[in-house]
Formats: structure tokens, C-alpha cells, sequence
């Protein structure tokens, strides 16, 4: 095997390959030019022909569309009841939404450890950390493998709590056969381009509670209603609403929802491609006994949207920036999800620590995201493959 490229051997590739990227085709690009050439930019039919196809799609019996997945998990809050007081157990290796929608209520994050193997929210962690403050579980189904839905909802139940589901990550992933959207008390999506469904930007949320649904459509546009039944005078005509309640303006697009109704379509392909991908990786990084797998619960029928590889430090000479750097000398281009959500001076200003969540804050020492979208060809997969392997395979103890 060639040294590394950073030892001054010959990259793998000539070429960049990055962690992520959206796959638009010439039905995408229609299906927005159709919204261009239309009556309706945004608030028009597309938006509900979306919200129907996600019910179809989940099981759930309500869909709100909003303009991107943070929005998605500040409304859910918002419908949740989450107030200033209050408290909201989420992850540490998440986006910082994740955490920041129960900030944007007044209430107060606690983050929770998560499973060493598989990487998602500990329910024993989520247990141990509730109290008489906790009004809510935001549990983040990361990388796209769904979080313990099962043992986390008996407990939510339990203690009188709102299980919202962050799933960022999670489109096209079933849980014990059931597409995850309509197990949890709320679902958030996220329609960012690295994830496998894109609208540009563009997130929603699912439920099946009524009563959820009818704050969520109020948080998402002003807390402006035209439901007569909703109102609390008579209207005086039919150009009347009324603001009942501090909404936002949270509205997406006729040109994003087209869009994705357009990928949706596709979610099938993106799904098997992504699995095969990964089972690919799984089966060639299984074998380097420098680097970890992630493991995934028999319950997940996941649609990874990203792919975690970790380092055994103990077998390596070289630590996470070095063997990223080293891919990158390979033309493999490759990020890190996440920084432990409470690391950010932000967060440091209110009181976190290092220390909450030893075994999230082991896991960031040693990740590293590769690679991983649909149309990734068999030869990048090789290639990606090919560079942990020298790497590995050059800088072991």
C-alpha cells in the first residue's frame, strides 16, 4: 500500500469527495419551475398537497409545514406547553436546536448521556435525570437510526410528559416496521440539502393529536386564525381574522413544498442506496481493528442520513485531527457530528460544564463523518474505503 498522501504518497483519489450533497434531477427542477409559473408562491396548495403526502407517507394524521426543522421543534415546544420553569431532557450530540427550542420557551436544557454502541439518547439516562420540572424529551433519532421510541414513550406516559420526536435525520427509517412520524407525541423533519429529502431548507411536524395540530398551524403563522370556531368575536366579514395567540412567521414556500413533494417521490431509491452504501462500509470498516461501527438497535430499520466512524485511540498513533486531516490529503472531505451541544460559550455563559455526558464527550474525541449520500458511486464507496484503510493500516501502534 502507497503511504499516505500527507507522507507525501498518492492520494486515493484526484478528486474531492465530501461528507454530503443533494441530488436534484430534471422532476425537481419542473416541479418548482410549476410553483414559478402558478398563481401561489407561498400559503397556496402545494403546502397542503406536502402535508398530505407526509400522513400518507408516516401514518400520522396531522402534517405542518414550516419553513425549516428548528422552526419545527420551536412550534412542538410551543404546543407542548413548554414554558419558562420548565425543563426539557434532549441530547448532547445533536444540532443545537435540538436544545435550543426549549431555550427560545424560557425553559431550561438538560442533557442527557447517550448509548456508547449506538450512539442515540440512553432511556435509563432520560429516566434518571426527570424530575417535577421536566415537561419534555426531545429525542434526536441521530444519524438516523431511531432513538428507543418503545421505552421512551412508556416513560413519557408515565411521568406526564411530551415525547417530541427530533427527526432531523430520520425520513424513511421504520421502527418496528412503522415509518418514523406518528409514534411519538410530535415528530420534527428537517428538509436541509444534506439530508436525504431537500427542499432548499423547509422542516414539518407530525401528530396525531387534534389539539396539538390546531397550535401548531397558530405557532406556525402569527397566532392568526380564520377558524370561526377559534375566534372570540363575530367576524364581520370575509376578510376577518384575529391574532389569539404570539405566533411566528414560520411559513414555507409553494416552490420549497414542490420540491419536496418532487424528492419524496424518490425517497425509495435515496433509501436503498443509502443502505447499501452502508452496508458496504459496515462490512470493509468491521474488518480494520483501528476504527468502531455503529451499532443499531433490531428495532431500526434505518435510513442512515449520516455515517459515523470512530477511532479506537488505543490502536491508532494518530489522533482525530490527524487521521481527518489525513483523509483530506486523500481527497476524502469529512466533517464531525457534533460538538456536544453544551461546549458553545453560549451555553458555558448559563452554567454547562464539561463533564455532563462522559460518554457523548468520548464519542466526539474519536468520530469522524464520512461520506454518505445517494448518488455516491461505487468508486467513491471504494475509495472512502480504500483511505481509512491506509491510513489505519499506517498510522497503527
Amino acid at each position: 500500500m502507497n503511504l499516505p498522501a500527507k507522507e507525501g504518497g498518492t492520494p486515493v483519489r484526484s478528486t474531492p469527495i465530501y461528507y454530503g450533497h443533494q441530488y436534484i434531477d430534471e422532476q425537481d427542477i419542473e416541479a418548482v419551475v410549476s410553483v414559478l409559473r402558478s398563481d401561489y408562491l407561498t400559503c397556496g396548495p402545494k403546502i397542503g398537497e406536502l402535508e398530505k403526502k407526509l400522513c400518507d407517507l408516516t401514518g400520522a394524521k396531522y402534517a405542518v409545514a414550516v419553513s425549516n426543522g428548528t422552526a419545527a421543534l420551536h412550534i412542538a415546544c410551543l404546543a407542548a406547553g413548554v414554558k419558562e420553569g420548565d425543563e426539557v431532557i434532549t441530547t448532547p450530540i445533536t444540532f443545537a436546536a435540538s436544545a435550543n427550542c426549549a431555550l427560545y420557551c424560557g425553559a431550561k436544557p438538560v442533557f442527557a448521556d447517550i448509548r456508547p454502541d449506538t450512539y442515540n439518547i440512553d432511556p435509563e439516562e432520560v429516566k434518571r435525570l426527570t424530575n417535577d420540572r421536566t415537561k419534555a424529551v426531545v429525542a434526536v433519532d441521530y444519524t438516523g437510526q431511531s432513538v428507543q421510541l418503545d421505552e421512551l414513550k412508556t416513560h413519557c406516559k408515565e411521568k406526564g410528559l411530551v415525547l417530541i420526536e427530533d427527526g432531523a435525520h430520520v425520513i424513511g427509517t421504520k421502527y418496528k416496521g412503522r415509518m418514523n412520524g406518528s409514534v411519538a407525541d410530535m415528530t420534527t423533519f428537517s428538509f436541509h440539502p444534506v439530508k436525504t429529502v431537500t427542499g432548499g431548507e423547509g422542516g414539518a411536524v407530525l401528530t396525531d393529536s387534534e389539539e396539538y395540530y390546531e397550535k401548531l398551524l397558530l405557532y406556525r403563522s402569527h397566532g392568526i386564525t380564520r377558524n370561526e370556531a377559534l375566534m372570540e368575536h363575530t367576524p364581520e366579514g370575509p376578510w376577518y381574522y384575529e391574532q389569539i395567540a404570539l405566533g411566528y412567521n414560520y411559513r414555507m414556500t409553494d416552490m420549497q413544498a414542490a420540491l419536496i413533494i418532487s424528492q419524496l417521490d424518490k425517497l425509495p431509491e435515496f433509501s436503498a442506496r443509502r443502505k447499501e452504501i452502508v452496508k458496504r462500509y459496515n462490512e470493509a470498516f468491521s474488518a480494520i481493528p483501528q476504527v468502531f461501527v455503529q451499532e443499531e438497535i433490531p428495532e431500526s430499520d434505518t435510513t442512515r442520513h449520516l455515517y459515523i466512524l470512530r477511532l479506537r485511540p488505543e490502536k491508532l498513533k494518530i489522533g482525530r485531527r490527524e487521521f481527518f486531516d489525513a483523509l483530506a490529503a486523500e481527497n476524502v472531505i469529512c466533517n464531525v457530528h457534533y460538538i456536544p451541544t453544551y461546549y458553545f460559550p453560549y451555553y458555558e455563559k448559563l452554567g454547562y460544564k464539561k463533564g455532563l455526558c462522559p460518554k457523548a464527550e468520548k464519542l466526539y474525541e474519536e468520530m469522524l463523518t464520512l461520506p454518505l449520500y445517494y448518488a455516491m458511486t461505487d468508486e467513491d464507496v471504494e475509495s472512502v474505503i480504500e483511505a481509512v484503510g491506509k491510513i489505519a493500516d499506517y498510522y497503527k501502534k
